[in-house]
């Protein structure tokens, strides 16, 4: 086990004779791009599997939140959280609108609705949380803000594919959700994305700033980006909606697994779920309290040196960039949980074929002094 590299995900991909045909299919019609015949049924599966009422498809996460944010023509400020990937604020910056970050709630580790309303200024346009590790944000709480300070609300749901809290499929919240297919994905087309929108003349118009700004054959009317997937991607992605009930109960498995063999071990504490009623088991995030016998970073050093490759996700924090610490809208008295969680976290390997053996090999390595 020493000898071979645990990565901390692996894609789930179907069987390879499985995706000829749909190749052969491509190289018959000669349609790789521009809304083709699978990019059309993808969409159209999503839209039923996910429970959702329209979905745009895009290239990836990032160039979906980009044009999320364009199609609402967010201008001003956007309050959001620190603790994510950093795509998250890029795509505010990319529209050349100001991130304000504010904390996380400690418990679940999405940003803290009972922070928003101090940070929201005459500038604030929108809010953009995002559903950490794919656990849901009090969407209740961030609703009632958005509507009494007239604000936009766009999800960054990179993490939260098939997630269904209180009231249905999360991706039904805010005025747009933003989910990612790349390839450390539960559901994974390579590379990819989508914007869940909620009525016709919405995704039309993502449509239209996904392929340039183009309405009809040669108007152009709109400053858009070449956001589209291509046919591959989309074939991938029918393949992989088959397996993917399956690939997530094999997750669930995993993560019931961790937690039998981490719970008695003094120090290491397991991330718990909260307002959700069905996950997809995304990531498998640990906490290295202060009376473990290493520090986080010996931890990491440690499962490192056994030859797993953990993950600190999210640390350092967004805020610790040069490009947003520079912003100066914000002290780091004013992140002290995010700060704490960052300075704790460990993400461990998590990927649906993963056997019993991996998974106490890397609950020995942390549990034996």
């Amino acid at each position: 086990m020493k000898n071979s590299r645990i990565f901390v995900t692996k894609p789930s991909l179907p069987d390879l004779k499985d995706l000829v045909p749909y190749l052969e299919k491509i190289w018959e019609s000669k349609i790789i791009s521009n809304n083709g015949p699978f990019h059309k049924q993808l969409e159209d599966e999503l839209c039923k599997f996910l429970d959702v009422p329209y979905i745009s498809l895009v290239s990836n996460g990032t160039i979906g939140l980009i044009i999320a944010l364009n199609t609402l023509k967010i201008k001003g400020e956007v309050i959001t959280t620190p603790y994510s990937f950093v795509a998250t604020a890029h795509s505010i910056m990319w529209n050349k609108v100001k991130p304000i970050f504010v904390d996380i709630d400690k418990n679940t580790l999405n940003i803290d609705p009972k922070k928003i309303e101090a940070s929201i200024t005459h500038k604030t346009s929108a809010i953009m949380p995002v559903h950490v590790y794919g656990n849901p944000c009090d969407v209740d709480a961030i609703e009632s803000i958005a509507e009494k300070y007239n604000l936009k609300v766009i999800y960054d749901a990179s993490h939260a594919f098939g997630v269904r809290c209180h009231c249905g499929s999360i991706l039904n919240h805010g005025d747009l959700s933003v989910l990612s297919f790349h390839a450390t994905k539960v559901f994974n087309t390579f590379e990819g994305g989508a914007i869940i929108s909620k009525d016709e003349i919405t995704k039309k118009r993502i449509d239209q700033l996904k392929n340039f700004g183009f309405k009809g054959e040669v108007k152009v009317d709109e400053t858009g980006i070449n956001g589209k997937m291509n046919e591959f991607s989309a074939a991938l992605g029918l393949l992989q909606l088959k397996q993917i009930n399956n690939d997530i109960k094999m997750r669930r498995n995993i993560d019931q697994q961790y937690r039998k063999n981490l719970k008695n071990i003094q120090g290491i504490t397991c991330f718990s779920y909260s307002n959700m009623e069905k996950g997809n088991y995304s990531y498998f995030p640990i906490f290295v309290e202060d009376n473990y016998f290493l520090t986080r970073d010996q931890l990491y050093e440690r499962l490192k040196n056994n030859g797993i490759n953990g993950r600190r996700y999210f640390y350092p924090l967004i805020t610790d960039f040069p490009m947003y610490k520079n912003l100066k809208n914000h002290s780091d008295k004013d992140l002290l949980v995010a700060k704490k969680v960052a300075s704790k976290v460990i993400c461990l390997p998590i990927y649906d074929n993963m056997k019993t053996e991996t998974i106490n090999f890397i609950s020995n390595i942390i549990s034996n002094k």
